[in-house]
């Protein structure tokens, strides 16, 4: 068990592409999540739509989140390729 964990941690020390996956899906997933917050601050309807005003902001705000966690999971999908990639590259 701990070559396994030193083998990984020492594929991942040597993989930029593979820790710069990781970094821009976490990036990602936070600058959606606030842009999504952002546009939606100051979201309000008028006239007879005002009630429906929150029902609409928490839907959108619930695509935003798809949105940024579909990124970080494809950014890590793109990491663990990467990582198989550079480890058969290492170890062969």
């Amino acid at each position: 068990m701990k070559d396994w964990f030193n083998e990984f941690l020492m594929v991942l020390t040597y993989s930029k592409r593979t820790q710069l996956a990781i970094v821009l899906g976490l990036v990602g997933y936070f600058l959606i999540l606030g842009w999504g917050h952002y546009q939606l601050s100051d979201f309000e309807l008028s006239g007879s739509m005002s009630s429906f005003s929150e029902l609409i902001k928490q839907k959108l705000l619930q695509r935003y989140d798809k949105v940024a966690l579909a990124c970080l999971v494809s950014f890590w999908g793109t990491a663990i390729a990467f990582y198989k990639k550079d480890r058969k590259h290492f170890f062969s």
